[in-house]
């Protein structure tokens, strides 16, 4: 059997992404070709993008689903507000 999972660059990597299947933001660590195959002859690939939370914990998505998050989290932008106490 060949590797299980390989490295793959991504534009985003390192930056501010969101998910948009859960509509969560992070950080972008990485981008891997994983082996999800079954004990079976066929090898199935899928790309899947890790992402970690404002907590620090990190999920994977779909690459499909990251987009670049260009706008702050709704709890900096209250903060900012001058009519916010």
């Amino acid at each position: 059997m060949t590797e299980q999972y390989e490295y793959v660059p991504h534009r985003l990597l390192r930056r501010r992404v969101r998910d948009i299947a859960s509509g969560v933001e992070g950080e972008l660590m990485a981008v891997i070709n994983e082996n999800v195959s079954d004990d079976t002859d066929y090898e199935r690939w899928v790309e899947l993008a890790y992402i970690r939370n404002a907590s620090g914990r990190e999920f994977t998505t779909a690459v499909a689903n990251v987009q670049p998050a260009y706008d702050q989290p709704q709890t900096a932008r209250g903060r900012r507000d001058g009519r916010s106490a």
